[in-house]
């Protein structure tokens, strides 16, 4: 007996909600059939991620890099809370510069929409600003279209991005947070990744030495710098040169990923990324004077083998009250 449409259509819409609840990997649906090719060609570009909702292809943020956008499952997603972890306080500028770079392919979809940048005061006190000719120099931002706020404390930040998530008025919203406070919780990771997505808005959470504790995030990244290759120039590599910002990144967490490391570079002419495949780059050249060292010989000890030591290493009678007496514990 054949299935009426009806019926197709229900079997169809219960299969997408199953796999919404139970969290399967990126898949295609099947559209029913009988369906219309444009019905089909629709449904091809409906996906599943893991804990989300079905979301098209366009939902989600480009990076411009194959490999990465496909680790990814398609790139970051737009409308989420997405996770950017510095491990130690010397990262803040790489974490905000990698920021920066997804807010300037961000700008791109959503010309003339302003960012807003939220933190407390001893986050820009700690890393300070980002410098307004520099925005436009190497990421092509306009220092209008990026503003600040400042608030006393993180209770009122959280309160702040929370509120800005869920308007459409901005591009997107950064938070920027210190440590691994307590106020930053399941509870508060889930409101504001609920604002995001409700607004159709990314929400970057910038975590400057923090922990990788469990968040509502889907993505979580952990940016370092990388070592800056030398500028190409047309005769090839300028030694000791400084070449374009580049950006050490590891996949942390994904719901639809493997964990990975990727080396992004940004090229602030084309303000867009681009990766780096070569396994390490040489930061301190060899001395120009001197020989070739020796090439090693075996594995070199601090110590010697385990034997009876000779009787000249003994220690004097002098000594031996001092070894063979216990420490003070207190």
């Amino acid at each position: 007996m054949a299935i009426s449409a009806v019926a197709r259509e229900t079997v169809f819409a219960l299969r997408r909600q199953i796999a919404k609840i139970e969290g399967t990997l990126p898949e295609r649906l099947q559209a029913p059939a009988g369906s219309a090719p444009d019905d089909i060609a629709k449904s091809d570009m409906t996906i599943v991620r893991r804990g989300l909702a079905v979301a098209s292809v366009d939902a989600f943020l480009h990076t411009g890099i194959e490999r990465f956008d496909a680790a990814l499952g398609g790139g970051l997603p737009k409308a989420a809370l997405s996770e950017i972890h510095g491990l130690e306080t010397r990262d803040a500028g790489a974490v905000a510069g990698f920021a920066l770079s997804l807010v300037s392919l961000i700008l791109r979809e959503k010309q003339g929409l302003p960012i807003l940048w939220v933190g407390t005061a001893e986050i820009f006190h700690e890393a300070g600003l980002p410098y307004a000719r520099g925005l436009h120099a190497l990421f092509g931002i306009e220092p209008e279209q990026l503003l600040f706020s400042e608030a006393p404390k993180l209770l009122d930040a959280l309160w702040i991005a929370e509120e800005a998530a869920r308007m459409t008025a901005f591009a997107a919203v950064i938070l920027e947070i210190r440590g691994s406070p307590r106020l930053l919780d399941l509870t508060a990771t889930r409101r504001l990744h609920a604002r995001a997505r409700n607004a159709g808005r990314p929400l970057l959470l910038l975590r400057q030495a923090g922990e990788a504790d469990p968040t509502a995030a889907p993505v979580r990244l952990i940016v370092s710098a990388a070592p800056s290759a030398s500028r190409e120039t047309v005769a090839g590599p300028l030694a000791g040169s400084i070449g374009r910002p580049a950006f050490k990144v590891d996949i942390g967490k994904s719901r639809t990923a493997l964990p990975g490391q990727f080396t992004l570079e940004w090229n602030p002419d084309e303000h867009a990324f681009a990766e780096r495949t070569e396994n390490s780059v040489a930061v301190v050249p060899a001395s120009g004077g001197g020989t070739d060292p020796a090439p090693a010989s075996g594995a070199v000890l601090a110590f010697p083998a385990l034997a009876s030591p000779a009787s000249g290493d003994q220690p004097s009678r002098q000594q031996h009250p001092a070894h063979r007496s216990p420490r003070r514990a207190g």
